[in-house]
């Protein structure tokens, strides 16, 4: 695939956009490959800055350097230069995105991967009579990455949305008359498999279509068992496949999405439309009541996320959850502040975020080549791996120190060691829950509560037996959550979380796992076309 980068001119909300999109569209060109693929893309940036691009979810064994994300993996593709990524496929199934790891550019350089079953192999529920792609998106009336750059340089909060949007499409709820809204064309008694991507900026999202129930059946390229619900909740950063039937009396449904929030700082409470539309159907909308959960229903957040379990189907990997754990990693995840000190301060303090009270700072040099080429001062391997201070995570902070340490460190795993990261939220700052997205691996989600994590009690609640194996986690808010995964896939792993606003302001870290003992278990030596880093 080639893929163009410049920008185009968008009209939404009555009001003509600028934005960097690939190949003239947003949400940018689907791919569509087969499970095992490997897949070219050519990227050639033609636009004004530089950045790169991500494969979400798709683990890459061995192969980091293709794997995206700015500073971290390379460095960003220059403007009037191409750069080819090579996307190895192993077990992945399903649905996962691309998109932009640069800044805020994601918001609109992106686009669905769609992995289809292998030759000879089936779906493990009744075969879907088509599938259509649903992207959940941010729309803003402004440049993406002039928004949070302006917000990073006064140290103040960036915007909020002003709009919602269903596959570039803002429906019929904000007033203009010129928006369109998306409509998906259905036959009468026909299956039909949405593939759902949350490509939001900063918001988690309810889903639902009126009158029509909903069959979950994989989440993050991983098959689960199926349950029905009239509504999903999906973060940014995950993806859901779910099946729904066409069962109804023929007509026109609204399909449509909205906001959860559980921190201080709610995202605007809007409802963003589009149609299911059976053929043949005449006049208005069926139903046109739209029910979703309210904003701040954590009651349906988690009711919802408590049903997802994996399922043992030979389409799966097969079950391997690490028991003896090697490496326990303790994570406290904060807002924070500290001294704002540059000319365009509008306070005294800036916001930042924080991982164990580091708030990660992105280097010059991209980690990989330096961890590759034994590069001194660029990062430290001294990530904390438990906070530096314990104490009441979820309760009431009044007063307490909320500044945060910067830099750039990484945890060090060995290869194949049994891992275990607890990720705790704090009630500093916003408070609320958070996605968190580990680039490189699938992990198993074997358990979450709520309160301050108790290593002594809380690992009986765990869910050994079919955790959901997925890349993106809900953290919820005042709130904890457990995940294990074997570190066989060597290389320089970010993780970080998928609230762009938070990883912006250093949410985020580095997993290094060091080569293992064979050129099977090593990282695959550098390609010699990588983009070159600024000053070198």
């Amino acid at each position: 695939m080639i893929a163009i980068v410049r920008e185009s001119n968008f009209t939404k909300l009555c009001n003509t956009t600028t934005l960097l999109v690939v190949n003239d569209s947003y949400p940018g060109p689907e791919i569509r490959v087969r499970r095992g693929d490997t897949v070219f893309v050519n990227v050639h940036n033609q636009g004004n800055y530089g950045f790169t691009i991500h494969w979400h979810g798709v683990k890459q064994p061995r192969n980091p350097w293709f794997d995206g994300p700015e500073f971290i993996t390379q460095c960003p593709i220059q403007p009037g230069t191409n750069f080819t990524y090579e996307v190895i496929l192993s077990d992945e199934i399903g649905t996962l995105w691309w998109h932009a790891h640069s800044d805020w550019t994601r918001g609109s350089v992106q686009g669905a991967f769609i992995i289809l079953p292998a030759e000879n192999e089936t779906y493990p529920f009744p075969t879907p009579d088509a599938d259509q792609t649903i992207i959940l998106q941010s729309w803003y009336n402004g440049d993406y990455k002039q928004i949070i750059d302006q917000a990073l340089a006064t140290g103040i909060p960036p915007r909020q949305p002003d709009a919602y949007a269903i596959n570039g499409n803002l429906g019929d709820t904000y007033g203009c008359t010129t928006d369109t809204i998306f409509r998906m064309q259905v036959d009468y008694e026909k299956m039909y498999l949405l593939r759902i991507i949350n490509a939001a900026m900063n918001e988690q999202q309810f889903f639902a279509i009126t009158n029509h129930t909903l069959t979950v059946v994989a989440q993050d390229a991983s098959y689960v068992q199926r349950f029905t619900s009239d509504y999903i909740l999906i973060s940014p950063g995950q993806t859901m496949d779910v099946l729904v039937s066409a069962n109804q009396n023929v007509g026109q449904y609204y399909m449509a999405t909205r906001p959860f929030s559980d921190a201080s700082a709610m995202p605007p409470d809007n409802i963003t439309t589009g149609i299911f539309q059976y053929t043949n159907s005449e006049g208005g909308l069926n139903a046109s009541l739209i029910t979703l959960p309210a904003r701040d229903d954590t009651n349906a957040t988690n009711s919802f996320i408590s049903r997802i379990r994996n399922t043992n189907v030979t389409q799966n990997p097969p079950l391997n959850v690490p028991t003896g754990i090697d490496r326990r990693v303790f994570i406290t995840i904060a807002t924070n502040t500290v001294p704002c000190n540059t000319s365009q301060c509008l306070l005294p303090n800036r916001f930042v975020a924080s991982l164990n009270n580091v708030s990660f700072v992105f280097p010059r040099i991209d980690i990989l080549q330096a961890y590759y080429n034994s590069t001194g001062g660029v990062f430290t391997e001294d990530f904390p791996l438990n906070p530096p201070v314990f104490y009441d995570f979820t309760g009431n902070l009044t007063g307490f120190n909320t500044r945060a340490e910067l830099g750039t460190r990484a945890v060090m795993l060995n290869y194949g060691e049994a891992v275990e990261i607890v990720l705790q939220a704090t009630q500093l700052g916003g408070g609320g829950s958070h996605p968190i997205h580990l680039h490189g691996f699938s992990f198993y989600r074997v358990g979450s509560g709520s309160g301050n994590f108790n290593n002594e009690t809380d690992p009986s609640t765990y869910n050994l037996v079919d955790p959901p194996l997925i890349n993106t986690i809900h953290v919820p808010g005042k709130g904890w959550a457990a995940l294990r995964f074997f570190a066989n896939n060597p290389g320089v792993w970010f993780m970080h979380c998928h609230f762009e606003r938070h990883s912006s302001w250093g949410m985020d870290t580095v997993f290094i796992v060091r080569n293992g003992t064979t050129t099977e278990t090593s990282i695959r030596p550098p390609p010699s076309t990588m983009p070159r880093c600024p000053g070198t």
